[in-house]
């Protein structure tokens, strides 16, 4: 190949492109290259999520970068690398191949991270090699020849510790070069036999309509691959050609891909020799020491625990301030509009349908910001690929593996992300099985129902904050173990297969990078402060409406007091009337009619729960009672039955809580696995057996507590 002569001047636009293996560090150089000129979407057709941001070279020459899917090769072993390969290959018309690549890796876990590189090589676009925490790795004692290996692949290489930024100086000077050419490939990394096969591959795939005439040899090697089960990104007309291919390269040569993957690190052993130099006598590193506390049978298991447990404890502990902050400012706001405007629907709207379903839900921003911390938090250290490691043991008795417990763990912030992120799983049965449970792990938005109802159950201010802390630990742990208890069986007996072997890097152990999560957390709490004022402000008003409409006009013949006058137009509202008719459903879970309007717009999204009662209230509160100030949470223990029996009893509220853990209440999860499975069949699948199990036993929880 002659593009080692190729030049690619700079010029404004020009895309680079980030890639590297999972845990490289290349997100966090994405964050500090672009700051926050950052665009997040998704790729047309999946859900592989698409970051595009923009930073300027020396000269002031504005760059585009494009964050590409971390992966260990170029063989697609599932979508994120399919796009990838994709990409990299200029197969994906909706993205520009890029004009440069900028490959990351792990300074620590050099030889193995050069795996990848090898195949980068090969493509003949210019590149730059980022050594990566290289503080680790001369930590240990590991000293690189930055010129000679420079002079080896014939690219610059920038030693960099991204999360501290520094090398981003130069970084941007060599992105800056004009005279940057293309890579020398490591010319016995492909042995000759292989290659003339895969040249031969590319004739008849070219005459297929596949590739073109004039491919690269590397675009039917990482077509042919037989790590692709599902030929992602490969349309169906071209499955039996590629199929074809591969079967012709390996009668020529029987177990090339294995030979291939030893040539590849042969020559990578051979052309760091000398480069890299390591202490003869090297003791075990922080990492090594650490994951031996750390993955213990037991202590490993003590820490997991305890660490979930402190962070539920910090959710209680810390946060009275900034909740009693954020409702002193709804009701300032509530009493500056009752101020300023008469009675009347408009005000009623403002005040009863508005502000007070919004701040029912925008109450609990305060711990959902340490809950998506501390998930940011142990993702940036490397902790969270150890719990995979120590679930991985459990994972497999449920048939499925240490891999599918990360998008469980995930979805603690959110279930669609968390769906999303199955897609690192190679086996379509394991992603499957994995996407059908994974929406049983306390999502961010159940956070608000927890929350509400367990200061339902427990109330007071004088309950200690480890009481509570203790009941929400126990309500997501029951949510994992119910996702267990469904894996099982529908590994038993609805895709019954052979459990597949997990495959996980363990990264080392690094101080986290605090506005990485910082930004993170930002963003994350910005999408949960939009949908509050977007979809549940939207609902909000419409529920309002529901429970206005129409008016009950008052009969002289039977006068009645102000409050009784209130919750007699409630109940002959729409909402009410709707409440009413679905009562006899609630009832056997010691639900009425209002809990029962709550439990349907929750479907919606379940964080609406909270806002639909603060919403149902206040409309039936009076302007002359103690209570019209009172907060939720503490309103809730005031709501009597006709007779003046307590509703929110101490059953009630259990039940309310195990329907919630299971109950597949969140349209947006439903849609994005619809997305990821291609079929209507499987989300409505898993909202019939999760609803249904929620619902069953709820009841059977309410009935039982009527026995004590």
């Amino acid at each position: 190949m002659t593009a080692t002569t190729m030049l690619t001047p700079l010029k404004e636009g020009m895309v680079y492109a980030l890639v590297g293996n999972p845990n490289c560090g290349k997100t966090t150089l994405f964050n500090a290259l672009t700051g926050l000129k950052q665009r997040v979407g998704n790729y047309p057709g999946v859900t592989v999520e698409r970051k595009e941001g923009e930073c300027f070279s020396q000269h002031g020459v504005r760059l585009k970068v494009i964050d590409l899917p971390g992966a260990y090769s170029l063989n697609a072993r599932s979508p994120d690398e399919a796009i990838l390969r994709d990409v990299l290959l200029g197969r994906r018309k909706d993205t520009p191949r890029p004009d440069r690549i900028i490959c990351v890796v792990d300074a620590s876990n050099l030889e193995r991270n050069l795996y990848l590189f090898t195949q980068i090589l090969e493509l003949g676009v210019p590149c730059i090699l980022v050594l990566n925490m290289v503080d680790v790795a001369e930590k240990a004692g590991t000293r690189f020849d930055i010129d000679r290996l420079s002079d080896r692949f014939g690219m610059p290489v920038i030693p960099m510790v991204a999360s501290q930024k520094k090398g981003l100086v130069e970084l941007k000077m060599a992105m800056s070069r004009p005279d940057l050419t293309a890579p020398k490939p490591l010319l016995d990394a492909m042995p000759v036999p292989i290659r003339g096969a895969l040249v031969r591959s590319r004739e008849n795939l070219a005459t297929s309509g596949i590739v073109s005439a004039t491919a690269s040899p590397l675009e039917p090697l990482y077509l042919i691959s037989g790590h692709d089960p599902t030929h992602y990104g490969i349309e169906a007309s071209a499955v039996k050609a590629i199929e074809q291919a591969r079967e012709q390269v390996e009668r020529e040569i029987p177990g090339w891909e294995d030979r291939l993957v030893a040539a590849r690190y042969d020559a990578i052993h051979a052309a760091l020799d000398g480069i890299i130099r390591r202490p003869d006598n090297a003791s075990a590193t922080l990492t090594d020491k650490l994951d031996t506390f750390l993955l213990h049978k037991f202590w490993g298991w003590l820490t997991l625990v305890s660490t979930l447990g402190f962070l539920f404890y910090l959710i209680f502990s810390v946060v009275e301030i900034p909740v009693g902050w954020i409702e002193g400012r709804f009701e300032w706001l509530n009493d500056i509009v009752k101020g300023w405007m008469a009675d009347g629907d408009l005000r009623g709207l403002i005040t009863d349908g508005i502000l007070a379903g919004v701040s029912g839900v925008l109450v609990f921003l305060p711990q959902i910001l340490i809950l998506f911390f501390f998930i940011g938090f142990m993702e940036d250290t490397g902790y969270m690929a150890r719990i995979a490691f120590l679930m991985d043991r459990i994972m497999s008795r449920v048939g499925l593996t240490g891999k599918s417990f990360l998008p469980l763990l995930g979805s603690h912030a959110c279930a669609v992300p968390g769906v999303m992120a199955t897609r690192t799983i190679e086996s379509p049965r394991d992603r499957l099985i994995t996407i059908l449970v994974s929406p049983l792990a306390a999502c961010s938005a159940r956070l608000p129902v927890y929350l509400l109802l367990i200061a339902a159950l427990v109330p007071g201010e004088m309950v200690p904050p480890l009481t509570k802390a203790s009941i929400l630990l126990g309500l997501y742990a029951m949510g994992i173990i119910g996702a267990f208890l469904f894996a099982w069986l529908f590994n038993k007996k609805l895709l019954p297969g052979a459990p597949s072997a997990m495959i996980l890097e363990l990264p080392a152990y690094k101080l986290p990078a605090l506005g990485n999560i910082v930004r993170q957390m930002w963003s994350r709490a910005w999408m949960f402060i939009r949908r509050a004022g977007t979809v549940i402000m939207g609902l909000s008003i419409l529920l309002w409406a529901l429970l206005t409409y129409p008016k009950l006009g008052a009969d002289p013949a039977k006068p009645l007091s102000e409050a009784a006058f209130k919750s007699a137009a409630l109940e002959h509202s729409l909402g009410g009337r709707l409440g009413q008719a679905i009562e006899p459903v609630v009832r056997p879970m010691g639900g009425d009619w209002k809990i029962g309007v709550g439990l349907i717009a929750s479907f919606a999204a379940r964080e609406v729960f909270g806002s639909t009662l603060g919403i149902i209230y206040s409309v039936e509160e009076t302007e002359d009672e103690d209570e019209s100030q009172t907060r939720l949470r503490d309103r809730l223990a005031l709501e009597k039955h006709p007779d003046g029996r307590p509703v929110y009893t101490p059953g009630l509220c259990v039940a309310l809580l195990v329907f919630f853990v299971f109950a597949m209440q969140c349209l947006s999860t439903v849609a994005v696995v619809r997305r990821e499975t291609q079929s209507w069949k499987w989300p409505l699948f898993q909202l019939a057996y999760m609803t249904g199990t929620g619902y069953l036993l709820a009841v059977a929880v309410f009935q039982v507590s009527k026995l004590f």
